[in-house]
């Protein structure tokens, strides 16, 4: 229950950026918090992650169903004997969801965090969510295979 409650908290924390960000910004308004390095910009994407698959939403949304009822899925099979995998799988249907709301209601995603430092694509808190579960989900693989190797050489 305690990995479907961060879900939500992701859920809820992304769509209510979101929604200060449509109800105050004027798309393409950007709002440099530091300048030259990181801004507020108002941004709507189409596709995915770096704006591939341009008006795919159809696609998005069919992968994003399955995706979560996966989650869903192995979060009920884990539970809480693997914390770091079920709190990753948590960040991953948080994000997965958040981002589902905007393509399900308007067909486009709102993005708003742009690190102009780097030119690094406009992203949101959903984004953030996924990208950090997969990298946990990563690092939960490495370590698994090297402990695994370690255990063969015993």
């Amino acid at each position: 229950m305690l990995y479907y409650f961060l879900a939500l908290v992701i859920v809820v924390v992304d769509q209510w950026t979101k929604y200060l960000v449509v109800s105050r910004m004027e798309l393409g308004e950007s709002i440099p918090l530091l300048p030259g390095v990181f801004h507020l910009t108002s941004h709507r994407n189409m596709g995915a992650a770096f704006g591939i698959l341009q008006n795919q939403r159809a696609l998005f949304i069919i992968i994003t169903i399955a995706v979560v009822i996966g989650i869903v899925v192995a979060l009920y099979r884990i539970g809480r004997k693997q914390p770091r995998v079920s709190t990753a799988l948590a960040l991953v249907l948080g994000g997965a969801a958040g981002n589902f709301i905007d393509r399900l209601l308007t067909g486009q995603v709102v993005d708003f965090l742009d690190v102009t430092l780097i030119n690094f694509p406009i992203f949101n808190i959903a984004d953030m969510a996924i990208t950090i579960g997969v990298a946990l989900l990563l690092l939960d693989a490495f370590l698994d295979a090297r402990r695994n190797r370690s255990e063969g050489e015993a």
